[in-house]
């Protein structure tokens, strides 16, 4: 591992970190809440001195070529180490604000990962600092070096693996030879998509306020909210409405809808399996659910079909927002709805999770081993939109799953242990690994917040919380022998 290339490349994404929170310090000053001004200044001083010192490290720091041959593995470091960074600056101007330390890094951190978990028990909160938790989501939804790669001259050439270290997945479509264009491309329709649904938002009345933060949480599936009752708390089913198609959109891949928009042909969204696959989840399991709300607890059938998709979308896309407090929902619905749990959406979203693109991998190499026992001889490839997977592909989706329900159910052992509540161990974990935010129960349930629960679970879930943002492989990148091997 050369360490001049990772310390070069962190040092220049901090540098631009801290120039990001000049955008928090203007709502701060808009607000008249000088005590934020400070603290957004302090984040972004840090930021700005501890890339320069990154920088230095590299004797060849001055020069911008000098990261263009980055290795695959030296990119996966960097991805690993700038997103464990940017939690401790995001967590700044919640310690200046009177949290305490672990409090503030479990915001910070839920925030950037868009995971929407909370430790705040009044939102009586300076409203420049509402405004830094939905922002650093939004960051965090398309990623922060998908951001530097589209502006930063220095990521011309390496960002092909800068790229993909951040945003690891079954397969590599939307890698191109022109990957500045690609990432500034999905920036383009996530900025736009965004103010769009601020827009909509404003125009059915809720506060201009509330519809920048809200746009910013839906479209990077991230939930946090201004509103302590989250989107139910506005009382109007327009604005559902609208945030239940935001989060539909959201949960669909930017690749796709960027393939769309520069193309101008629909035709290319039915082209997608993936996309197939996750209409007909979301649509089906919905349907289920308002079948159960409408028999078992007497909702009306508006109410229990827009209740119902809107609850599914929200977990299943793990933006963890919500229209209603589905704690108090009957056990049948609230058994399918924590299914959702575990459904994520399209690979190349917002949203987190596993990402449908390999549950429909597994499901088809399940069928291939079924089919081969009947017909041990034959030869069979797995395609996915008419393409065959590699088996190299093959192996690292079936070790992902590994890793990631072993990393689920140790997790859930060990807070359930601490907690002494089972159900606070199983969905608070599956919750944090798969970006999702709220869980189930009274504690940690829709309108509920993680303040209460341990330091030691509190920790447990930060950790969560990156190893799903990462998609485990780049965070366990960091313990491989290789890593401390300096060149």
């Amino acid at each position: 591992m050369r360490v001049n290339y990772i310390s070069n490349s962190l040092g220049i994404m901090l540098s631009d970190i801290g120039v990001v929170t000049v955008i928090p310090i203007f709502a701060a000053l808009y607000f008249r809440e000088w005590n934020c001004v400070l603290s957004f200044f302090a984040a972004g001083i840090f930021a700005v001195a501890l890339g320069d010192i990154f920088k230095r490290l590299d004797k060849h720091y001055k020069d911008e070529n000098s990261i263009n041959d980055i290795k695959r593995t030296e990119a996966l470091t960097v991805a690993s180490l700038a997103w464990i960074i940017f939690g401790f600056i995001a967590a700044i101007p919640f310690m200046f604000n009177g949290f305490g330390i672990t409090d503030s890094l479990f915001e910070g951190i839920s925030g950037i990962t868009t995971t929407g978990a909370t430790i705040l028990t009044s939102f009586d909160i300076p409203k420049s600092l509402l405004f830094w938790r939905s922002f650093t989501q939004w960051l965090g939804g398309m990623g922060i070096i998908v951001l530097f790669v589209a502006i930063l001259p220095q990521f011309a050439v390496a960002g092909r693996q800068m790229f993909y270290a951040e945003a690891p997945g079954p397969t590599e479509e939307k890698i191109t030879p022109r990957i500045r264009n690609t990432a500034s491309a999905l920036w383009i329709v996530y900025s736009s998509l965004t103010f769009l649904c601020a827009l909509c938002l404003w125009l059915a009345k809720m506060p201009l306020f509330d519809a920048v933060c809200n746009a910013m949480s839906t479209l990077s599936a991230g939930g946090f909210s201004p509103h302590p009752e989250s989107i139910g708390g506005y009382h109007s089913n327009a604005i559902i409405c609208i945030v239940t198609v935001f989060m539909f959109i959201a949960g669909v891949s930017f690749v796709t809808q960027s393939k769309v928009l520069t193309k101008l042909d629909l035709r290319l969204l039915w082209r997608s399996e993936e996309l197939k696959f996750y209409i007909k989840l979301m649509f089906g399991v919905s349907a289920i659910i308002a079948v159960i709300l409408y028999f078992n607890d007497h909702y009306s059938l508006e109410h229990s079909i827009s209740a119902a998709l809107y609850q599914v979308l929200s977990l299943s896309t793990s933006t963890g927002s919500s229209s209603e407090n589905y704690h108090l929902w009957s056990l049948d619905a609230k058994l399918v709805l924590f299914l959702t749990l575990f459904i994520s959406s399209c690979s190349g979203s917002a949203g987190g999770g596993v990402k449908l693109t390999r549950w429909l991998l597994v499901g088809k190499y399940m069928k291939n081993e079924m089919y081969k026992i009947l017909h041990p001889n034959a030869v069979m490839s797995i395609k996915i939109d008419n393409r065959v997977v590699s088996n190299d592909v093959l192996k690292q989706t079936m070790f992902f799953m590994f890793c990631f329900f072993i990393i689920f159910g140790v997790a859930a052992i060990l807070i359930t242990f601490k907690e002494q509540n089972l159900v606070i161990g199983i969905s608070s974990s599956i919750a944090s690994l798969g970006g999702i935010g709220p869980a189930f129960g009274s504690v940690i349930g829709p309108f509920g917040n993680y303040s209460s629960l341990s330091e030691f679970t509190k920790i447990i879930l930060i950790i969560n919380m990156l190893v799903g943002r990462l998609e485990i492989i780049p965070f366990l990148v960091l313990f491989h022998k290789d890593f401390w091997t300096r060149k």
